[in-house]
């Protein structure tokens, strides 16, 4: 797999004059909408506090209930349902003054909005930045490759087959036993200049290694259950059939690629707690249930140390974790803007997470600051970005990867390929995943980049 350059996108022009309005509003509302919620929490402190208290409580036993069995887990449920009742009751005790949530939520509806304008996030804005992107060649043999049994019967329900047929794009259908990548390596041979996948993002990844190894655009159907890879892309993954314009009239882009020992993914491979629980029999029929079954075993006082060594980013070497997830450019997990999604594809880094929990109370703690959007203020989560990761664990790690599960010998070591797949996308498409397109208000970075507008300059 070779490293390609990226298309490298246009300077951005000084801001207009509307534009340096829309952000000194933007500053201003959000100070506004703060001032009024530190107010009220100063007017009614022991009451918030109380709330506080019983949230953490909540949590902390939320922890007993999926880490223990038998009488220790009921007695867990029974202190949640006691501390949701009592956070209800703190919460009434409050005397929250309705018309300064109202007025502080349409503040912050108001900076958000005028955020957007100003630094060129709203739809308009990002079609315009989207039309920048070149024209793909047309191609003269078009291939889609389809699971028909993906996402529960996509490809069917839209009737792919027929709708490529009217497109003259030859569709091959991908039956029970197939080799998936040969199916690939077979259309290009035929003489293929274009090649597709409508399934889920692990038939993605095998598709779109050759289409990197051949040097062959690549269009992403979203056929599959969650389309994750569709999703960073800025696809519409509710519109199965308009991806098919890809292969018409589509515009092209470079993203990246990622390896684990040879095997590519698009979106992430996640070891510890997650890829234990998805590689049991059980997991697709019954999620929760083999969940709840098997994190006692996995979280509780007589668990088995997992054996995920790594060296942190200082160079510290850890002996393990309870989680590790390496993805295909780094995922926004801070922020509940876009979180889950990635703000760009094609930075030629991997994303890396570990997160190690020591017990109850870390646990807790871990729980508390995702909710509140601060989960790298948690003691034993790392994350950072780098072009390589190695796990050197003493034998075979079970792994899940773009969310198909397999074993692999260690040591596991994962790559990124900057700009390593031409992806064609629907002329209508925006390019941008969620959290590219969401403006965090209160983010340090959005502050800045709002303040250089105000005064003339773009932001960075």
């Amino acid at each position: 797999m070779a490293e390609k350059a990226g298309v490298q996108p246009a300077p951005r022009e000084r801001p207009a004059a509307g534009e340096r309005l829309a952000a000194a509003a933007a500053l201003l509302s959000v100070a506004a909408a703060a001032v009024l919620i530190v107010v009220g929490v100063a007017r009614n402190v022991l009451a918030v506090l109380a709330a506080v208290i019983c949230l953490l409580i909540w949590v902390g036993a939320g922890w007993y209930a999926v880490s223990r069995r038998g009488l220790v887990r009921g007695a867990a449920l029974v202190v949640m349902t006691a501390a949701l009742g009592l956070l209800v009751a703190t919460l009434v005790a409050a005397d929250v003054r309705i018309l300064r949530v109202i007025v502080a939520g349409v503040l912050a509806v108001l900076s958000v909005g005028a955020a957007r304008y100003s630094l060129r996030r709203t739809p308009r804005a990002l079609g315009t930045a989207a039309a920048r992107l070149p024209a793909g060649a047309t191609a003269r043999q078009p291939v889609l490759i389809m699971n028909l049994k993906s996402g529960g019967g996509k490809a069917e329900r839209f009737r792919l087959a027929e709708e490529c047929c009217k497109r003259n794009i030859e569709p091959v259908v991908l039956r029970p036993g197939d080799d998936l990548l040969k199916l690939a390596e077979d259309a290009i041979d035929r003489g293929a200049d274009l090649i597709g996948m409508a399934g889920g993002d692990g038939s993605q990844a095998l598709v779109a290694t050759v289409a990197a190894r051949r040097d062959v655009p690549f269009v992403c159907v979203p056929a599959g259950t969650r389309n994750h890879f569709a999703l960073d892309l800025g696809l519409d993954r509710d519109d199965v059939v308009g991806a098919l314009k890809a292969f018409e009239d589509g515009v092209e882009r470079q993203v990246d690629l990622a390896t684990v020992n040879g095997r590519t993914f698009v979106n992430n491979a996640s070891l510890g707690l997650y890829a234990s629980v998805v590689e049991a029999p059980g997991y697709r029929d019954a999620k929760l249930r083999t969940a709840a079954t098997m994190l006692p075993d996995l979280l509780g006082p007589d668990a088995a140390p997992l054996d995920l060594p790594f060296t942190g980013p200082d160079g510290t070497g850890y002996p393990t974790a309870q989680l590790i997830l390496v993805s295909n450019n780094p995922y926004q997990l801070a922020h509940s803007g876009g979180r889950g999604t990635r703000e760009q594809i094609d930075r030629g880094l991997l994303g890396i997470v570990t997160a190690h929990v020591s017990g109850p109370a870390e646990a807790s703690q871990l729980a508390a600051l995702q909710a509140a959007g601060q989960v790298r203020r948690f003691r034993g989560w790392l994350e950072w970005s780098a072009r390589e990761f190695e796990i050197p664990a003493a034998g075979p790690v079970q792994i899940a990867i773009d969310g198909e599960t397999l074993t692999m010998d260690a040591p596991l070591a994962f790559r990124s390929w900057p700009g390593a797949l031409r992806v064609r996308l629907p002329p209508g498409a925006v390019g941008l995943s969620p959290a590219a397109r969401t403006v965090r208000i209160l983010a340090g970075s959005t502050v800045a980049d709002l303040g250089r507008v105000t005064v003339g300059a773009g932001p960075r």
